[in-house]
């Protein structure tokens, strides 16, 4: 084959050095006693069932009044936003004066599994919402919505836009059914009443094994062969057993929930249709005029920005900004080059709009 050098001492030489590696990977990953995420400092302030509410201590004077209030998805942990210090956007958002509040939504257990939507929407994201707006000056808040968590801020912004000041989504699922949303057509062939009474909770790992099945080579190949880089000295190592972690970390998912955010949003894609019921109330986008700011990656392969895009003409907002950032759906919390860009533009975005 051209260009495929099989001389016999190179193999050698090559298989030698990697070897060499791996031991050196071995010694590393033994000197490490235990992986820390979510370091900053915060405290509990609140508590409904499995769900907490965190509040961040302050690292400055506040540069804005309007608390930012962090919802996240379901699926997966919270602190990817909270990764490590110098990967972390509430990190930063702190550092530049900006008052962070973060829901965690915590583990379901079995005796879970009839959550639905609305009790996660009206019920808890609710007391939140609301728990947060008591300490806001002005009684309103930015709530900041992140992949589904930006999905469910968007049903709670055109149900409650009183309390809603501001509203930030990031790399959040709008239209459901664009051409090239990889996940969607999957979900779609997905007999979700079969799924929810056959397990109950839906398994977080194979949630997991479903995403890491849209880049298979890059998450599974690619990665292994790497892994001699990657745990080359303690450091590197460290991010990427954070990481990794991270990753594993996937927590089983409410099967009442799980089966009414399928159907109506990747089955019957009816947030842009203005249909998407949460209990018996109708969420229409038309409602929010809050102003928007749409963070997106321009490399998302779980969420492409085709779909998130269509926020733009998806409401009554007159004030509408996109920011697109030169990173995968994960790339916009974690990647340097991101959170050089990503903090800074939100504090700013919001002293413009601050009470």
């Amino acid at each position: 084959m051209k260009g495929l050098n099989l001389d016999p001492g190179r193999i050698r030489e090559e298989l030698a050095t990697f070897n060499d590696r791996l031991e050196q990977s071995y010694q590393t990953l033994r000197a490490i006693e235990g992986v820390d995420v979510g370091t900053t400092p915060r405290e509990e302030i609140g508590h409904y069932d499995r769900v907490r509410l965190y509040r961040y201590q302050p690292a400055t004077a506040p540069s804005v009044q309007t608390p930012v209030l962090i919802c996240y998805a379901l699926v997966n942990r919270p602190y990817i936003a909270d990764l490590q210090p110098d990967r972390s956007l509430i990190a930063a958002l702190i550092a530049l004066g900006v008052p962070v509040y973060l829901i965690d939504w915590g583990y379901p257990e079995d005796a879970d599994c009839f959550l639905d939507l609305d009790d996660y929407i009206e019920d808890y994201l609710d007391s939140c919402v609301r728990k947060v707006c008591a300490e806001s000056p002005s009684g309103r808040i930015t709530l900041l919505g992140i992949c589904q968590g930006g999905t469910f801020s968007l049903c709670y912004t055109a149900l409650h836009p009183e309390r809603i000041q501001n509203l930030i989504t990031m790399v959040t699922p709008v239209d459901f059914h664009t051409p090239d949303f990889t996940l969607s057509h999957l979900a779609r062939d997905v007999d979700v009443d079969l799924a929810v009474n056959t397990y109950g909770n839906i398994p977080g790992e194979l949630l997991n094994d479903t995403y890491n099945s849209l880049m298979p080579m890059r998450l599974g190949v690619q990665k292994n062969l790497g892994l001699p880089t990657q745990l080359s000295d303690r450091d590197r190592a460290l991010n990427f057993l954070r990481m990794e972690q991270w990753i594993n970390d996937g927590p089983d998912q409410a099967g009442e929930a799980f089966r009414n955010f399928i159907r109506q949003f990747f089955h019957e894609n009816r947030l842009v249709n203005g249909t998407v019921l949460i209990g018996q109330k109708r969420v229409d986008l038309n409602q929010i005029q809050q102003p928007i700011l749409n963070i997106l990656g321009r490399h998302d392969h779980l969420v492409p920005p085709s779909s998130s895009r269509a926020l733009e003409h998806a409401t009554a907002s007159s004030d509408y900004r996109e920011l697109s950032v030169s990173a995968g759906h994960i790339g916009v919390f974690v990647s340097s080059k991101a959170l050089k860009q990503v903090p800074l533009t939100i504090h700013d975005w919001l002293q413009e709009r601050d009470a």
